[in-house]
């Protein structure tokens, strides 16, 4: 007998195996791609012709699923025997009582409040408040007491939700306060940090406008004051009259929808914040509803498109206008409805409107056809005192014979039926190619135009099929078109027969062709047979090297043990959120010391502070209106200054301040990036789309990678990365390394590779450090090293399990060699340096004969003796460094300027003798490069790997590319893995392996830099599907990893289908994700900087960003412009105050 367990939902199966009488057990390394809380598993017995299922069900339960935090955890179903695991050196986590190590956690940290909504409410008290944080308590009963701004706030039990959210009814309060939060969990006091405050406030309307709409309701009414964003959405009710007035907006102003009224008559606006009513000062007006006393034409043809001028009374009440037409079946017994709409073309007037009709059904004489204009809330039906609007079926033309009208006439005639029943002479139209056609007379049967008097060229769209370049004859109606044939005016026979214009162009053609297909064939089998011998030779050389390689790695591996084990004691060094995201987004140097562009304070006055600050949220307020931020953000990319490094400022920025609304942001971006897909795609051009950050939404893009992959690269790929640096750091520092041309002996850069021999030895020496203790830390040197090199080399071996950032500078630190009872201080210059005319040589170990196992002591400066009288004071150090009569260098001494002459005579042979010193050190490039390659492998596998965690940010993005690819009908697989290249690999992971310190809290060296940039220019490679041919001309680093750029290539593609094939990420799953994150991180960044940053821009192109919001009807609706006006008032001393 065999037993299996299985589950159908994810088609899974594993055999069972039988460890002791009535025992089971089974092995799986993964049951689904999702992570479920519970999953169920059926047991069945298979003989070898039978299976026989079993009615038993087994429930796998997984405890850290949605738990967690401590409270969670302990409210867990008691039969899964879930416990809150705090094991010394790991992170605290919910699991199975069994896999925890430690006595389990039966009591709680304190409650922790991260958030509130809403953060304002009435005096009169009476709104819920909805209390967001981590270890609520358990149960509802736990919740002993809440105070909101020292003021008792009760309690809501049905709306309490375990751990994570509490809400309760806050009570009135006399005067306006603003205060934090506690909560009494069983005896422990929550409190909220200080930027999670509740304000209690009076709002205060102050009009309202319009002040006058129909009877029938329906008007767009905006109320106006101060402080009416108090609460939420929820807890304001507006009534108009008796009548409710539904809130479609809550913010600084109130927007809401009026009701229908009995009576013509003014009304009082009352708004109602938790109970407590406040009259609105100004009344609102119901007035009669609208009447229609005219309207022409009476009729249009099916096809629609038909002006439509409608003049009546009362239209000055109405906000907006719509026409629609519904068509009911006139047989007996059919009750399928219509509906069609048409288009507001122009409103003349007060009391005049034009509509263009919508195009309905073809046989409109079989339907009962009714036409309403749509007033607010007031359906009109269009008719007059004998009939209603109605509709025709279209006319009919008659083709021109053969296809061809000779035109002889001076008039051109078309023929037909029915074609001035809903037409006039003055709406048809008629276009001979891309030029109209004057209609002189429309009747019944007949329409006579006149065409002009030369030829014109046919229309684009129709060159490439029209017979003899001839223009087509275009009849149009309304929205539809007739093209009846083509129009010839005049013919030319050619002069040269047919018979011998084919031979003349044929043959010189076909002997052209021929030619380059020889010549083509003998270039291509002359690249191969390069490519192949260039081949030949790099295996060669790799051969040679390849012991070497092996020693060089074994050694390597050994030293990188010592490194493991500091990862393992402190932790890679990963960059806190909000010191990683200011690096990515804006760009600092390879420090990434006091260059960030964005600081932590704004720099006002106290007295403006409040104002400025209101202000700054209200626009915070206005960049949430989807059509301020859109047009916002296309004013300013249609103004010629707006620079690319502008906008990867502005988008920066953009993304600080929507931190808190990462669902919001990443709807603009999908916005903006389907209008500039858009573009490309109608350029015929696709493949150039995220090439660069040449726009506002690229720069968005790259941002939102980076946000939605900090937890990946702390989790996953960070530690593969780091250990390549590492190791990368210390291959570069085991040979000499020249300070002064920053080039290296070992490196995999050609051009940072250090030419000539330099003879050196590898020194112990050992360490004391002022005030560090007694024991001595022996640290690995060379000879040949600079003073500077060797405290760096000190200070990264005494501080290697602290973050850089707390590392002394070398500057700061003075390094002292006792030989024997004397001491002597060593800097890198003094009156002891070597000097040949203008040049001095920089001081090394050697220079001053320090040898193995030598004693140092490094302290601080002002702690050590003073140097002595042969020696140049320390601080002074760096400045001779940069002193312009005295040329310093270290191991190669450059050209001097009595050289370059002759240097630029014999520039042919130099380069002839630089390439074949390149060629000679190629080996040496080998076998650093094989040294480091398990590295570079591995952090390859850990980017490019989707059997392991995949990021939900890249299969949501990819999986939205490859849809837009389908919905544009791009099926050029190259073309989607362009985008998807451009859009993660080259926007994102090239980025980081470059630049480290993006992520890490080290220091990148340029020698460092130079390798890294290597291994990134290869990663580049491996992510196009070009294929590049080796010559001896090739950049080094492609001659590096010709071998490996194959598997790396395969890599990538199978990267890319194994996304594809994955489990999709839905839009509410990504905005849970995206939700996280923003609760995670926003109020560590500096969001009203980054408005108030972003609002220089507003100042700036003011004139036009108020433009295009004034020619947008959505803007023109929510009085975009307006609420820009008063947010620009509030901040007009800005010039002067901040």
């Amino acid at each position: 007998k065999k037993f299996e367990v299985g589950n159908s939902q994810f088609d899974f199966k594993a055999p069972v195996d039988e460890s002791e009488q009535g025992k089971f057990s089974f092995m799986s390394e993964k049951l689904s791609y999702s992570a479920n809380e519970t999953i169920q598993l059926n047991l069945s017995m298979r003989t070898d012709t039978v299976k026989i299922d079993s009615k038993l069900m087994v429930t796998l339960y997984n405890c850290s699923y949605g738990r967690s935090d401590c409270s969670l955890c302990l409210a867990a179903h008691h039969d899964y025997k879930c416990v809150w695991c705090e094991e010394d050196g790991k992170p605290s986590k919910c699991i199975y009582e069994k896999l925890c190590h430690a006595p389990p956690t039966n009591t709680c940290p304190h409650p922790e409040i991260t958030r509130i909504e809403p953060k304002t409410g009435p005096l009169s008290g009476g709104i819920l408040l909805t209390i967001m944080g981590s270890n609520l308590g358990i149960k509802a009963e736990d919740v002993k007491n809440i105070t909101v701004a020292d003021k008792e706030c009760l309690f809501k039990e049905e709306f309490y939700s375990v751990s994570t959210r509490i809400v309760c009814q806050v009570g009135p309060m006399n005067e306006t306060k603003k205060g934090g939060i506690e909560v009494n969990i069983n005896g422990k006091l929550g409190k909220s940090p200080d930027q999670v405050l509740f304000t209690y406030q009076k709002p205060e309307p102050s009009g309202i406008r319009p002040k006058s709409g129909p009877q029938a309701g329906g008007t767009t009414l905006t109320i106006t004051g101060k402080n009416l964003a108090t609460g939420s959405k929820k807890d304001v009710q507006v009534s108009v009259g008796s009548q409710p007035c539904n809130v479609t907006e809550f913010g600084d102003e109130i927007v809401c929808i009026t009701g229908p009224h009995g009576k013509v008559e003014p009304v009082g606006v009352t708004m109602d914040y938790g109970g407590k009513a406040i009259t609105v000062p100004e009344m609102f007006s119901y007035s009669n509803n609208p009447t229609v006393t005219k309207f022409v034409p009476v009729n249009s043809f099916s096809s629609g498109g038909r002006n439509i001028t409608v003049t009546g009374t009362g239209f000055e009440l109405i906000q907006t206008f719509s026409l629609v037409v519904y068509a009911e079946p006139s047989e007996a017994g059919k009750t399928n409805l219509k509906r069609f709409d048409g288009n507001l073309v122009t409103r003349l007037n007060e009391t005049t409107v034009v509509f263009s009709s919508p195009p309905i059904l073809e046989d409109p004489e079989n339907y009962n056809i009714t036409t309403i204009i749509l007033m607010d809330h007031y359906h009109l039906v269009v008719k007059n005192e004998s009939h209603s609007f109605a509709y025709v079926a279209d006319p009919t033309f008659e083709n021109f014979t053969d296809g061809i009208k000779k035109q002889v006439n001076k008039l051109i005639n078309a023929k037909g039926s029915n074609l001035n029943k809903a037409m006039t002479i003055d709406e048809a139209q008629a276009f001979v190619g891309d030029e109209p056609c004057n209609i002189k007379t429309l009747t019944e049967t007949d329409l006579y135009c006149e065409p002009p008097e030369v030829q014109p060229q046919p229309k684009k769209r129709q060159k490439r099929d029209t017979i003899n370049n001839l223009p087509e004859f275009i009849v149009k109606f309304g929205l539809r078109e007739w093209i009846l044939g083509r129009v010839e005016y005049d013919t030319r026979v050619s002069d040269i027969p047919l018979n011998l214009i084919l031979p003349l162009v044929l043959i010189p053609m076909i002997a052209i062709i021929v030619i380059s297909i020889i010549c083509y064939r003998r270039k291509s089998q002359q690249a191969e047979r390069e490519y192949e011998k260039i081949k030949s030779q790099l295996e060669g050389l790799e051969e040679s090297v390849r012991d070497r390689c092996k020693k060089e790695f074994t050694d390597l591996m050994i030293e990188m043990e010592d490194q493991t084990n500091d990862i393992n004691e402190a932790g890679i060094p990963v960059l806190d959120y909000k010191t990683y995201t200011d690096r990515v987004f804006f760009l600092p140097s390879k420090d990434g010391e006091k260059d960030v562009m964005i600081t932590g304070k704004l720099d006002i006055p106290e007295a403006r502070r409040q104002t400025v600050e209101q202000a700054l949220n209200q626009f915070s307020n206005l960049l949430n209106s989807k059509s301020f931020l859109i047009n916002f953000i296309h004013t300013l990319e249609n103004q010629r200054e707006f620079s690319a490094r502008a906008k990867v400022y502005f988008a920066s920025l953009l993304t600080v301040a929507l931190h808190g609304k990462l669902e919001y942001y990443t709807d603009i971006m999908r916005t903006l990036f389907l209008e500039l897909m858009e573009q490309y795609v109608v350029a015929k051009n696709p493949k150039l789309m995220l090439r660069r950050s040449e726009t506002v939404v690229e720069r968005m893009l790259s941002n939102w990678m980076s946000i939605c992959l900090y937890q990946y690269l702390k989790d996953n790929a960070g530690e593969p990365l780091y250990k390549l640096f590492k190791a990368i750091k210390h291959q570069v520092e085991k040979g000499p390394v020249d300070a002064v041309l920053k080039k290296a002996k070992y490196t995999l850069n050609d051009t940072g590779l250090l030419g000539d021999d330099v003879e050196y030895t590898q020194l112990t020496v050992n360490v004391y450090v002022q005030d560090g203790g007694t024991d001595s830390i022996p640290v690995k040197v060379l000879n040949c090293d600079t003073i500077s090199q060797v405290k760096e080399k000190i200070i990264d071996q005494v501080y290697r399990n602290l973050p850089c950032s707390q590392w002394p500078k070398a500057e700061s630190v003075v390094l002292e060699w006792r030989p024997g009872s004397t001491a002597q201080i060593l800097s890198d210059l003094d009156l002891t340096s070597q000097k040949d005319g203008r040049w001095k040589r920089i001081n090394t170990l050697m220079h001053y004969n320090v040898r193995d196992g030598a004693t140092l002591i490094l302290s601080k400066m002002g702690i050590s003796q003073q140097p002595e009288d042969n020696q140049q004071d320390v601080p002074g150090e760096r400045h001779a460094l940069l002193e312009d009569e005295n040329k310093v260098w270290h191991l190669v001494r450059p050209v001097d300027e009595i050289d370059e002459g002759k240097s630029k005579r014999g520039s042919v042979k130099e380069k002839e003798r630089t390439k074949a010193i390149t060629e000679i050190y190629l080996t040496r490039l080998l076998s650093v490069k094989g040294t480091l390659q398990q590295f570079v492998d591995n952090f390859f596998h850990s980017v490019l790997n989707s059997n392991h965690v995949v990021p939900p940010a890249v299969k949501y993005f990819f999986d939205f590319l490859d849809e837009q690819a389908e919905k544009h009908d791009i099926k050029d697989e190259d073309t989607i893995h362009i985008w998807k290249t451009n859009s993660l690999p080259l926007r994102f992971w090239v980025n980081i392996l470059k630049n480290p310190h993006f992520i890490f809290d080290v220091h990148v060296h340029e020698v460092v830099d130079a390798s890294l940039s290597v291994i990134a220019q290869t990663f580049m490679d491996a992510c196009t599907r070009t294929e590049h041919k080796l010559s001896r001309d090739s950049p080094s680093n492609k001659l590096l990893y010709a071998k490996e750029i194959s598997n790396y290539k395969k890599m990538v593609e199978d990267y890319y289908k194994g996304i594809r094939q994955m489990v999709p990420v839905s839009d509410q799953d990504m905005n849970t994700h995206l939700a996280e994150i923003s609760r995670a991180h926003t109020d560590s960044l500096n969001t009203l900087v980054a408005l108030h940053q972003l609002y220089q821009y507003t100042n700036k192109y003011y004139d036009e960003i108020i433009n295009a919001l004034e020619e947008d009807p959505a803007a023109q609706k929510m009085q975009l412009a307006f609420r820009l006006q008063q947010i620009a008032a509030a901040l007009e001393n800005k010039v002067t105050d901040l």
